[in-house]
């Protein structure tokens, strides 16, 4: 029973071994190559996932490749821009095998294993980038490193190294895709460094720069400022110079109507002073105003309290003085003087107060 179970198990394992040399299988990221006693043709690819059968080694092998991107960087390298000023750019690329045939055949004397192809597309891949690293001198320091918005040109010196990657091989013989089998798509700059003495010439332009423009937006300014006050000062004399005509036009229309005013009051004063008094009389009073006045000034020595004691029996008039104010009843003459004026202001036609 024991030899029975024994002889089962080599059996299994023979059968095992037997179906691992006969078959292989293909990932749905993978493509292989099936090449026989170290030969491959367009047949030999084997694209479709699965389990595939194979003639047991040394007559067939397998190598499979994954399809997927990879990414390949690059070690700090030294470039001269447009400008002669050095920096230190870092790069990479982001590659895949896109023709396993030709990718088998150019890389299979690096070994049988796929990782060792890897390796050797990877150098060719680097050595291919820092050659396309010398697009660098097509641009400028303050170009790449630009802070303005859509100023910088990092963009197209990307795309300057990618084109040229793809365009010719190393030997300048056809594309990457052709004679290497893989295909590159995307290059990008990882960093950029600037040596010391490098940063120092650039903030010294970015300074010098700064200050242009600054000296020019203050120029700009000034000449802005000097038109506006300008014209402040041009449209300030036109409003005062109009002002002046039109206070002057106003001022000689006043003093023609006036003129026929001052013409009538003149041709008798004492009339005009007392109407002007009437007037001012009849202002204060519209108004809540109190008023104290000395009843001895001209035009109020009606309101005198000793009044009644100075009526003259035969006129029933107060006596008035010559600077109006109101005489004593012992003072003869100045009663006389008082009659005469009373006599004058009735021919003037005064009447009775």
């Amino acid at each position: 029973m024991r030899r029975v179970l024994l002889l089962f198990v080599a059996v299994v394992i023979f059968i095992v071994f037997v179906l691992f040399s006969v078959t292989y299988t293909v990932r749905f990221t993978e493509e292989a190559v099936l090449s026989t006693f170290g030969k491959a043709s367009a047949e030999s690819v084997q694209s479709e996932p699965g389990l595939k059968w194979r003639w047991p080694a040394p007559i067939q092998s397998v190598t499979s490749y994954d399809t997927r991107t990879r990414l390949l960087k690059t070690p700090s390298e030294t470039q001269q821009t447009a400008d002669n000023q050095q920096i230190i750019i870092e790069a990479f690329i982001t590659w895949r095998v896109a023709d396993p045939l030709v990718f088998y055949q150019r890389f299979s004397g690096e070994g049988s294993e796929a990782r060792r192809h890897y390796a050797a597309a990877e150098g060719a891949l680097r050595s291919q980038l820092r050659s396309a690293l010398s697009e660098v001198s097509r641009f400028r320091v303050g170009e790449l490193l630009s802070s303005a918005s859509g100023g910088s040109r990092l963009a197209e010196l990307e795309k300057a190294v990618l084109d040229r990657m793809i365009s010719q091989s190393a030997d300048n013989a056809g594309s990457l895709v052709s004679e290497w089998g893989v295909k590159v798509e995307l290059a990008g700059i990882g960093r950029i460094v600037l040596p010391e003495e490098t940063t120092k010439d650039v903030f010294a332009r970015m300074k010098a720069t700064r200050e242009r423009l600054a000296a020019a937006a203050e120029g700009q300014g000034e000449a802005v400022a000097s038109t506006i006050m300008t014209k402040a000062r041009t449209d300030s004399n036109r409003i005062l110079d109009f002002a002046e005509q039109r206070a002057e036009r106003i001022r000689n229309r006043g003093e023609r109507e006036a003129a026929q005013y001052i013409a009538t009051l003149n041709t008798d004063p004492d009339l005009a002073i007392f109407n002007s008094q009437i007037d001012l009389l009849r202002n204060l009073w519209t108004k809540n105003t109190t008023l104290i006045l000395s009843t001895d000034m001209r035009g109020l020595t009606v309101f005198n309290p000793n009044l009644l004691d100075t009526l003259d029996p035969e006129t029933g008039l107060p006596p008035f003085s010559g600077d109006g104010g109101v005489e004593s009843n012992d003072d003869d003459d100045s009663r006389a003087a008082a009659s005469d004026e009373k006599r004058d202001r009735r021919a003037l036609g005064g009447g009775r107060p």
